[in-house]
């Protein structure tokens, strides 16, 4: 069974849905690039939205599943069943599987923490420093 295209529910649900900001964001560093500073995942207020309404977003592993199509065209997410409603926590889980590298959420092996899930209030608003960020151990 097809189901309408992962562009078209989003912009659907983006008509109707009011934008949610999140009270969380994913600092994380990814080990590909250990000299690197920290970066910061912040969600998409409309997509926040999406995925709190349920009945839009495809499930997370036809993403990890796509993630590694040899042409680089997604064949089976865009086209998925949508999933029901999450949490906000639950939603902030699947952003990290779907938007972060594997090895920092999965494949890591180290006694370093490469990623916390925190509250807004602890990033900066001063970006001046944004270059030298790390997490604190």
């Amino acid at each position: 069974m097809t189901h309408e295209h992962l562009w078209v529910r989003l912009a659907e649900a983006k008509a109707v849905l009011e934008p949610v900001q999140s009270k969380y964001r994913v600092l994380f560093e990814d080990p590909r690039e250990p000299d690197a500073p920290a970066k910061v995942l912040c969600p998409d207020p409309n997509w926040l939205a999406c995925a709190l309404a349920g009945n839009v977003l495809p499930p997370i592993e036809t993403y990890q599943r796509d993630r590694d199509v040899p042409d680089g065209e997604p064949k089976e997410h865009p086209y998925a069943e949508p999933i029901g409603p999450m949490t906000e926590e639950e939603a902030i889980e699947y952003l990290i599987m779907k938007d972060c590298p594997v090895e920092t959420w999965r494949d890591y092996k180290g006694n370093r923490t490469i990623m916390k899930i925190v509250p807004v209030e602890l990033i900066p608003s001063d970006r001046s420093f944004r270059n030298a960020w790390r997490i604190a151990q």
